[in-house]
């Protein structure tokens, strides 16, 4: 390859995956040109003006290897990952989650990008690819519709499902004396999350309304496909009256200590900052119209004068079809000049994008300097994840968060909880190994 074609790595887009990727590149020597349309275009569900946005939650789930997720965090962790940095400078109780206040966040990853001398931030929408050199594609679920129309000529048709966001109310407009604090099981500090109880009929009521509300109507042209992580809470109420009883509002673990027992029912909310004066309806992603939003939230137990500093909302998320067109290492396969990472590719959670950016990261920088790539191990999570997306089903590939179904198995017959930490110690060895070769 021409010394001079890929002198310099061209990323398109600076959330979690174009971030990370910038980092991993810069950090082994790398020039990175990382290109960002806001603060000249926001997509329909971002507001704040810097890098590293979190969208839907302010969550990123499980800190625990009890979940594949929480040993992913602890993958990126030994890979020196700026998400991972961020997010520990950032956090925010949340019992056994890892959640960060969402403007550090942003702000901390921003100040990095913008600090390391050999990351060059450009703003505004880029349309087409660069003709020449290494480029990831990193643009995330909301690619404007310009950027879209040229990944299309190069993939062919754009899958897609909505997704929905979660409204955020102001604590000074709770009723404390309807609500109390408690972490499920009494995980973390015990009151990382404010409780609100539902006795059986206040929980008929809420999916009455629920199901009854207006919603806003989807365009006749668009096929609604919700993915399952992040279901619209009035879809999961019109599966059946105790399905959000036994999902999201489920009141296993908490204790209302007015009445010294369990709720029939119970709405988390947990704190968007650290200052905690805003919390989030955990659970509570929807698609209702705005003003049914205020009008059925604050028939919950302590919400009825609630200030909503964020309504929810719907979005659609564009992904690829990333079996029929990656390559093991995310590049495409018709021209593996081109890497795609992050939540386009499939890889479905701020981790799984923060991974996904990580490894095309890694990877750019070491063809550019003409080292082989280096895949990692199907025993990690890093590697479970990439050999989902890239050897699904072509014909139902959906988006995945990591899970420990995608890891190989383990030999003979061996209980959940004991599976799962040999699952987390098998992969932790096999990281190793392969951070070995990756640094020598």
């Amino acid at each position: 390859m021409n010394p001079e074609a890929h002198s310099t790595l061209t990323i398109i887009g600076a959330g979690l995956a174009g971030c990370e990727a910038a980092w991993q590149a810069a950090q082994r020597g790398v020039s990175v040109t990382l290109h960002e349309m806001k603060p000249e275009k926001f997509s329909p569900a971002h507001h704040l003006p810097g890098l590293a946005e979190l969208v839907c939650s302010n969550s990123l789930r499980g800190d625990s290897l009890d979940n594949a997720v929480g040993l992913l965090k602890e993958e990126l962790r030994r890979c020196d990952s700026l998400i991972m940095k961020a997010a520990e400078a950032t956090r925010v109780p949340a019992g056994g989650a890892l959640a960060v206040d969402r403007q550090l966040f942003s702000a901390y990853v921003t100040g990095k990008i913008n600090s390391h001398p050999l990351i060059r931030l450009e703003q505004g929408e880029v349309t087409a690819l660069p003709a020449t050199g290494m480029v990831i594609i990193a643009s995330g679920p909301l690619t404007s519709d310009s950027l879209a129309e040229t990944i299309t000529g190069l993939t062919g048709d754009r899958l897609y499902f909505y997704d929905a966001i979660a409204p955020i109310v102001a604590a000074s407009s709770l009723d404390m004396t309807k609500v109390f604090a408690a972490s499920r099981y009494g995980k973390g500090d015990g009151d990382d999350y404010l409780n609100c109880p539902l006795d059986e009929e206040k929980y008929r009521r809420l999916v009455d309304e629920l199901l009854a509300a207006d919603k806003v109507p989807s365009r006749d042209f668009e096929k609604i496909i919700h993915f399952e992580g992040c279901m619209p809470v009035e879809e999961m109420a019109a599966r059946g009256v105790e399905t959000l009883r036994f999902g999201p509002l489920k009141p296993v673990g908490l204790c209302d200590p007015r009445t010294g027992t369990e709720p029939h029912a119970v709405i988390q909310l947990r704190a968007e900052n650290r200052e905690r004066t805003m919390f989030n309806l955990v659970g509570f992603q929807t698609k209702l119209t705005w003003p049914e939003q205020r009008r059925v939230f604050r028939m919950i137990p302590g919400l009825e004068q609630a200030e909503f500093v964020r309504l929810g909302s719907m979005h659609r998320n564009t992904f690829i079809n990333a079996p029929a067109l990656l390559l093991p290492t995310q590049q495409l396969t018709t021209d593996p000049r081109i890497f795609f990472a992050g939540q386009i590719t499939g890889v479905e959670g701020y981790v799984e994008s923060a991974a996904s950016g990580f490894l095309a990261g890694l990877t750019a920088a070491r063809l550019l300097q003409d080292q082989p790539s280096l895949v990692p191990p199907p025993e990690t999570a890093l590697g479970a994840l990439m050999a989902h997306i890239t050897n699904a089903d072509v014909r139902h590939f959906q988006p995945m968060n990591v899970n420990y179904g995608l890891f190989l198995e383990l030999p003979g017959r061996i209980k959940k909880k004991e599976r799962r930490q040999k699952l987390a110690e098998r992969a932790l060895v096999a990281l190793e190994e392969w951070r070995a070769k990756v640094a020598a």
